[in-house]
């Protein structure tokens, strides 16, 4: 796992400044402090951080060829690279090294841009074309390894790992995108390809990208894969369960080769879990296992962690956090560049910490929500699908629209008397219903939030935008698959994004069974009511595992990685909201109605409101604004 950075002059030949190139690859010194690389020649630099996994003796970079008219540097693992090597070696191509690097090197020389398409794995990656002077950059399918770009005016060419990256670059403008602020507030992060700056782009997942000399406007990406969601052809349960174990353990198995120490993380969740049970069966050691506790009765599920701890054996490490563990809110706003909202980032980066100190790489169970409909919105989405079925929209608009105004948001009250966001719902067509179920801040608190001058310049941009084109590009129009899609397209990425940062904070790998793209494959090939059965999310999964895991932990409330933000902007975050959001410099930004933000937070502190959510990502944005400026 590594850090990556380049310049591609596209208007001449000169040799890119050293100290230029050195400050960019020295940004991402956190993601491979083994040792770093440089390669230079007239039109091109190209850095390289290195977090040694494989082939540690000889597989430095930036990699030439043994001819050297290409060149790559890579962010990530390849898991079918010696496979790959034996059909090149047939095909004539002879290596240097044992790195999965090479392989992609000479997959390149071999297929051109369609080597992509034989790689399973994660990655980021660039290789130069020499011959044609040409730069060709690419992403894994799912977006578990990041990559950031830039067309500058002095037609340099820039691209990273993280925009920090980019920040050395004297040409880089720092003109923030409205867009990619009304995407912020509404997501809680940046959707691709936007990122928060309007001259920055980040490379899609299952995208590549082909600049050459000359180019004097961004090319666009090129898609080589999305989610088929095409029948897989299974037509049992029985047979689906079997086969749902054999493909999770096969793709387990493949992520286990390291010469380092490797471990996984157990939360004590269903997928965090599998994961566990399945890589027990396949070392002969007792498995690293690592999870986090909290002191917050309410907020701690490490027993259930413990009760698969101790049925495989493994050998686990807990650590607790403090309930007043807000002492990275200031790392955050470094860590992430772009503004960020997910508070679970916290508790992330903390495992990530505490399995840092035992291990190198750890796999984790992340995507078995999205492909296995494991979220409770996929219910509540799909109960609210069949009473759209009995009306059409123009009706439930006329009856349901003027009940979701008049409702009272009554975030004290139980749960069942919370109409108000149904009601608002089911006012709305499919998509607009799903954007309203995921978004963060509704239109309404956006546009009080939102200055004037920021509406102008949104120009009736709206951020559900971002799903209805992913939407129109959805392979199903069944409504579970059509949501699944769609979390796949964005949410996954963000929950990916923060994993990728906290991960990389510690320089540890993190590898996710769960999204290895044949298995993401086959299992959006699954019958939707397989998945979401009634009210049982992840129904297959669960019947799955039985034999693995206990009841308790298969069948419990799905609990998540959350921290107490109501009470600590009620007590040690209060002042640091009134010091960082109604600060002079955000005052200045002209973004944001001020008398609006000062209301957040005397609702807050009143307790009439639980504004904890809309507070916390204000805070993110202010602490991003000050990391981007003072870079």
């Amino acid at each position: 796992m590594c850090g990556i950075a380049g310049i591609f002059d596209t208007r001449g030949r000169e040799v890119p400044d050293a100290k230029l190139i050195a400050h960019m690859t020295d940004a991402l010194t956190h993601r491979g402090p083994d040792e770093s690389g440089y390669h230079r020649e007239p039109g091109l630099a190209l850095g390289h951080r290195r977090l040694s996994i494989i082939d540690i003796a000889s597989g430095q970079q930036p990699l030439p060829d043994v001819d050297g008219t290409s060149c790559i540097v890579f962010n990530g693992e390849i898991y079918n690279f010696v496979a790959l090597r034996g059909e090149l070696e047939q095909l004539g191509f002879r290596f240097r090294t044992h790195s999965d690097t090479e392989v992609i090197l000479q997959a390149w020389r071999a297929w051109g841009a369609a080597c992509v398409e034989r790689l399973r794995g994660m990655f980021a990656f660039a290789i130069w074309d020499q011959a044609h002077r040409r730069l060709f950059l690419a992403r894994d399918r799912l977006g578990i390894k990041p990559l950031y770009y830039a067309l500058l005016p002095n037609g340099h060419f820039v691209f990273g790992s993280e925009l920090k990256a980019l920040l050395p670059h004297p040409s880089l403008a720092r003109e923030r995108d409205p867009r990619a602020i009304e995407d912020y507030f509404a997501y809680g992060y940046i959707p691709e390809p936007r990122s928060i700056f309007t001259a920055v782009k980040k490379l899609p997942p299952g995208h590549t990208l082909l600049i050459e000399m000359g180019q004097k406007s961004l090319p666009r990406p090129s898609q080589y894969w999305d989610i088929p969601f095409r029948d897989c052809g299974v037509r049992s349960q029985d047979e689906a369960e079997l086969e749902l174990i054999e493909r999770l353990r096969e793709a387990v198995q493949i992520r286990l080769v390291a010469e380092v120490p490797l471990g996984a993380f157990l939360s004590g969740g269903v997928d965090s879990s599998a994961i566990v049970a399945l890589m027990s069966g396949l070392v002969d050691q007792p498995v690293k296992t690592c999870a986090i506790g909290f002191d917050v009765a309410e907020y701690d599920e490490s027993n259930y962690a413990r009760m698969v701890a101790e049925r495989y054996g493994t050998d686990h490490r807990l650590d607790t956090v403090q309930g007043d563990d807000h002492a990275l809110v200031d790392k955050l706003g470094w860590l992430y560049d772009e503004p960020f909202a997910d508070s679970s980032a916290m508790p992330t980066y903390r495992v990530c910490e505490a399995a840092r100190r035992r291990v190198t790489v750890a796999l984790s169970g992340d995507g078995g929500d999205e492909n296995l409909a494991g979220y409770r919105r996929y219910r509540m989405h799909m109960a609210e699908e069949r009473l759209r079925g009995l009306l059409p929209l123009g009706l439930r608009r006329t009856v349901f629209g003027p009940l979701g105004a008049l409702y009272p948001k009554a975030d004290w009250a139980p749960r069942f008397l919370r109409a108000k966001t149904t009601f608002e719902s089911l006012a709305r067509d499919s998509v607009g219903a799903w954007f309203h179920s995921v978004s963060r801040m509704r239109d309404a608190q956006r546009d009080r939030l939102f200055s004037e001058s920021l509406r102008r310049e949104l120009d009736g941009y709206n951020a559900v935008d971002v799903l209805r084109q992913h939407a129109a590009c959805a392979p199903s129009d069944h409504p579970l698959s059509l949501v699944q899609y769609l979390d796949l397209k964005t949410f996954l990425v963000g929950i990916l994004h923060k994993v990728d940062r906290a991960s990389m904070a510690h320089s540890l790998e993190v590898r996710v069974p769960l999204l290895d793209h044949v298995l993401v494959e086959w299992m959006s090939g699954l019958k939707p009511d397989w998945k979401l059965n009634g009210g049982d999310g992840k129904h297959l999964f669960k019947r799955a595992l039985r034999p693995l895991l206990p009841d308790d932990v298969l069948y419990r409330p799905k609990q998540g990685f959350s921290v107490p933000l109501a009470q600590w902007f009620r007590g040690p975050l209060r002042e640091k909201y009134r010091s960082e959001v109604l600060s002079e410099e955000i005052a200045d930004s002209g973004l944001f109605d001020t008398r609006y933000l000062e209301q957040l937070l005397s609702q807050h502190d009143s307790g009439r409101r639980d504004n904890s959510v809309v507070m916390w990502q204000l805070l993110m944005f202010a602490l991003s604004t000050r990391h981007l400026t003072a870079s």
